[in-house]
């Protein structure tokens, strides 16, 4: 193949572009609205830019006094509400895809000219990439993932290469204290790279311990810049303490799925990534330095603890693991030439392919079949509560609802200021008191009456499967007045709902099949 047929083939970074992006675009989009949470985040940032003003208290739940707001994610929710008023959730989705795919390429990019075979390199980034997918949602923390790529290769540029782009970090704290609480992984490598020079000062030999001397002394003025220009926040100083805060709540650590710890008896790629960097690790002859220790000992503990870091594991470790590999590798066994050898052809191949062509017209294909309608992502009614909300925005239901959190996330985006909730996905704001109280409900632990009779909510929006559906079935004092295979809606037997009750008054529970009980 000629040097000019193959400048219309996509790079290797192309390719890692376009796979997540088209798989998501076009296929798979659907899965980044598997959480309600993408719901109240746009309503959120239409909120702000109609207010001009963020909100300081919650504005969404019946609690009262409001509860406190820490708004640690507002430009995040801004940027959503934007793409939303001009494509709506399709245009969400689309938009997130974009950010998934970037991060994806961006990491390869960084990791390609580390003099390791392109088929090591490859292989590696692809098993990050689906290591991480546990956690691809249309939500900020993807933009949190695509500046923590960014800002680790800068730091990697400088520690190992002697590329200097140090003065690019503040700038993006900037963004980031304002995007997502995720900012705190900026200044927790910061802090890694300073550690493991100023160790060298100690440590090393006269001409390395000068060359440490003076990264430190950057580092600390880049991180001192850093934290000046992250106290430009709505909140100031105080957003600095929220990702602390929040990893020390004991209830949300311990409470809320993508906090807890993996699951390994499913399907997770993270387990082979995992266990391959245990593995190459412990036999690799080549010794990591106290950074590379200090990230890799980290960032595993993190996602072992919580399956929410799993992409910021797959992240940090993806350099290290390709350098450690490479080392493996450097032999004259036939394996490593093999391995040489198509690394070689695949880097020609790719030094002749022109860059992002292919990008740019897959993002204009997908944009066109949006605009066409061919493609559309909405939230889907079977994990989100959409006929029954439809039925409560044409039933005025007055009075304080009990509703199951997910639930609470879709009826925010879909119903309010109509109707106010309980609870939703924000568990870090409700906190241990009010997320025990909920629980003590849906789990139907002694006290859950109380917990509905001294809030005065007079009906009760749950799952239909749940056992707190099954109990008020069951009740004299509440009435079924709408079913679907999701959910399920309870009056109080009361005089004010006495003429609904009277039109609904013949609903029964729809029969559930079995793998919805399970």
């Amino acid at each position: 193949m000629t040097n000019k047929s193959r400048i219309w083939l996509p790079s290797l970074a192309d390719v890692f572009f376009l796979c997540p992006f088209l798989y998501l675009s076009l296929n798979s989009g659907q899965n980044l609205l598997n959480d309600g949470d993408t719901g109240y985040h746009i309503r959120v940032g239409e909120y702000i830019i109609y207010n001009l003003t963020v909100p300081r208290h919650d504005i969404y739940s019946h609690i009262t006094p409001p509860l406190p707001w820490v708004a640690h994610e507002w430009l995040a929710e801004v940027v959503m509400a934007v793409v939303h008023s001009f494509a709506g959730l399709t245009g969400t989705v689309l938009f997130f895809s974009f950010m998934i795919a970037l991060t994806y390429s961006l990491l390869f990019v960084s990791v390609k000219s580390s003099g390791s075979s392109l088929v090591l390199v490859v292989g590696i980034v692809l098993l990050s990439i689906v290591s991480s997918s546990i956690h691809w949602l249309a939500r900020p923390h993807i933009l949190s993932m695509l500046l923590t790529v960014i800002w680790y290769a800068i730091l990697n540029d400088y520690q190992y290469r002697e590329k200097n782009l140090l003065w690019l970090l503040p700038l993006l704290m900037l963004v980031w204290v304002n995007l997502h609480g995720g900012f705190v992984i900026g200044f927790m490598l910061l802090g890694i790279y300073f550690v493991g020079n100023f160790t060298s000062v100690l440590i090393a030999t006269d001409h390395t311990k000068s060359s440490s001397k003076q990264k430190c002394k950057r580092l600390f003025v880049v991180a001192a810049f850093a934290l000046c220009l992250s106290l430009i926040n709505p909140r100031g100083y105080s957003i600095l303490f929220f990702p602390f805060e929040t990893v020390s709540n004991k209830f949300v650590m311990n409470n809320v799925l993508e906090f807890l710890s993996p699951n390994f008896h499913g399907s997770l790629p993270y387990k082979y990534l995992l266990l391959l960097t245990i593995a190459v690790l412990a036999v690799s002859k080549r010794s990591v330095d106290l950074i590379q220790f200090i990230l890799v000992l980290l960032f595993t503990y993190m996602s072992l603890y919580s399956a929410r870091y799993i992409p910021l594991f797959a992240i940090i470790v993806t350099p290290i693991l390709i350098k450690q590999l490479s080392a493996l590798i450097r032999n004259e066994s036939k394996a490593a030439q093999f391995l040489q050898e198509r690394g070689r052809h695949l880097q020609l191949a790719d030094a002749s392919a022109n860059g992002n062509i292919w990008p740019i017209a897959a993002v204009c294909f997908s944009c066109l079949l949006a605009l066409m309608g061919a493609v559309q992502f909405e939230f889907s009614d079977s994990r989100m509560p959409v006929a029954a909300v439809e039925f409560l925005k044409k039933e005025t239901i007055k009075g304080k609802m009990f509703n199951n959190d997910e639930f609470g996330d879709y009826l925010i985006y879909k119903a309010w200021p109509k109707y106010k909730v309980f609870f939703d996905g924000r568990s870090d704001m409700y906190g241990e008191k009010w997320g025990t109280e909920y629980l003590k409900v849906v789990n139907l632990r002694p006290g859950w009456e109380q917990v509905i009779e001294k809030n005065n909510m007079t009906w009760i929006f749950c799952h239909a499967g749940s056992a707190l559906s099954a109990i008020l079935l069951e009740k004299n004092d509440w009435q079924l007045v709408y079913a679907d295979k999701l959910a399920h809606i309870f009056l109080k037997r009361i005089p004010e709902y006495s003429n609904v009750i009277e039109k609904y008054r013949d609903v029964k529970p729809v029969p559930l099949t079995v793998d919805r009980l399970n």
